[in-house]
């Protein structure tokens, strides 16, 4: 496998791209394929066949573009894609996800604690979180808490203003997430709240760890491509992005986090 090879990301949407700016960061001679699936947003409420099919056909896609990994920047496929697609890329292939980093955090970081997880029904549903952290730890409870408005709202713009305020307070001073250690950001979206989030605990007086999923699972990769010998040797910040439709949202967000020099490209896999 070439070390100068890309990291292949994708996503449903824009939540990915805080996985693939914290990796940026961390990694900056790393070249970046980002894959938003658009077309399809949000996968928390699609069925899990549909996000098992959606995550073959833009794996594949980022195979044939030479990737020497893929990083699965979205909850919901990592919960209900991740085995399916071991068995299908090639043997020992460097396939990572959001959720496994993000247990092993919390199992390191909050033995014995209660920790809530926001996230969307698919996520929820799946109930990944609790049963990945519990094989790690028993001894953390584990509380769940569907969020659905929160990625779309983000998705359309609408976050550090009135309309986002209102939503994140009312979700989580929900009785069952409220007295928590720290809140996992069950989503590759929910990021791009992070500050708010923690507005709302610093305005109850109350301290939570917020766990930023982007800057964890970031750190995994780079030593997971560090222990394959994968680490670029020179500097390629020859990114390109890829939706499977377009959305000014989708454009504004790249924008934001990697600059106006970019490229943004429709690709349409299910022609």
């Amino acid at each position: 496998m070439n070390r100068n090879a890309p990291v292949g990301i994708f996503d449903s949407g824009i939540g990915g791209l805080t996985v693939a700016k914290a990796i940026n960061d961390v990694l900056p001679n790393e070249q970046i394929i980002y894959f938003g699936d658009t077309a399809h947003f949000p996968y928390g409420d699609k069925a899990a066949y549909s996000i098992k099919h959606y995550s073959a056909l833009i794996s594949e896609f980022l195979l044939k573009k030479g990737c020497k990994a893929i990083i699965i920047a979205c909850n919901t496929a990592s919960s209900v894609a991740s085995k399916p697609l071991v068995k299908l890329l090639p043997e020992g292939f460097q396939l990572l996800n959001v959720i496994d980093p993000v247990a092993r955090y919390v199992a390191d970081h909050h033995s014995k604690n209660k920790v809530g997880v926001i996230a969307t029904k698919g996520t929820i549903g799946s109930r990944i979180y609790p049963k990945s952290i519990k094989s790690i730890d028993d001894s953390i409870e584990v509380t769940s808490l569907a969020t659905p408005l929160l990625a779309p709202m983000i998705e359309e713009g609408f976050f550090n203003n009135t309309i986002s305020k209102t939503v994140i307070a009312e979700y989580l001073n929900k009785k069952n997430i409220k007295d928590v250690e720290a809140l996992i950001l069950g989503c590759t979206h929910y990021p791009l709240i992070e500050r708010e989030v923690q507005e709302f605990y610093a305005s109850n007086n109350r301290e939570v760890e917020i766990i930023n999923s982007a800057n964890v699972v970031a750190t995994s990769v780079q030593k997971a491509l560090q222990e394959s010998r994968l680490l670029s040797d020179r500097p390629n910040n020859n990114h390109h992005f890829y939706v499977s439709d377009y959305t000014k949202s989708f454009e504004k967000s790249t924008k934001f986090f990697f600059g106006d020099e970019l490229k943004l490209e429709k690709m349409d896999l299910w022609k």
